[in-house]
């Protein structure tokens, strides 16, 4: 059984109201349903979030909720060419309407001349991935995972991505310690 406690100051909004357990802590009817929706339905706060403008009033302020990517979305696929006639194929991932991923390829993959093309591609559409993810699902940008979408993207011993990554990993921490440990 919940038990309340009188009119104590609520952890989370620091007002003096009654308080009643949650996760732990004691907090308000008020931010205890706020905590509820935000953790069992973070597109919901994403929506609000947009509904009261809150982020372009306080963007230091703005509610962020990281969320997982379901194992299935649904993807719109296009097909488009580029200036020198090689066709393309750009899948973009959805959940609940917004963009969440972006894939290209071309059936020419194999073709020895568009591999460094391909793998710039490769990291363009990661980097971007990765942006839509923390526009549209809260989630954080790191340095980490930037240099794990340039890893994942690399397909040759110091193409571009690889030569970037390099560069970039002497700002990582994860690296600097691991470099240390070594």
């Amino acid at each position: 059984m919940k038990t309340q406690s009188e009119n104590k100051h609520c952890v989370t909004c620091g007002k003096r109201k009654k308080l009643t357990p949650f996760n732990d802590v004691q907090i308000c009817a008020t931010c205890r349903n706020i905590a509820k929706l935000m953790t069992s339905d973070p597109e919901c706060i994403q929506k609000l979030n947009k509904i009261a403008d809150f982020s372009s009033h306080h963007p230091t302020h703005a509610v962020q909720t990281e969320q997982e990517l379901p194992e299935v979305l649904n993807a719109v696929r296009y097909r488009t060419t580029d200036r020198e006639k090689n066709t393309w194929y750009v899948s973009v991932s959805e959940l609940g309407n917004n963009p969440v991923e972006i894939f290209a390829s071309t059936a020419f993959d194999r073709d020895q001349h568009l591999q460094s093309r391909i793998s710039n591609l490769t990291t363009i559409t990661r980097l971007i991935s990765l942006i839509l993810r923390h526009i549209f699902m809260g989630e954080q940008l790191t340095l980490e995972k930037t240099l794990r979408q340039l890893h994942r993207s690399s397909r040759q011993p110091n193409d571009l991505p690889a030569m970037l990554g390099k560069v970039l990993a002497n700002y990582s921490r994860e690296e600097k310690k691991i470099n240390v440990d070594s």
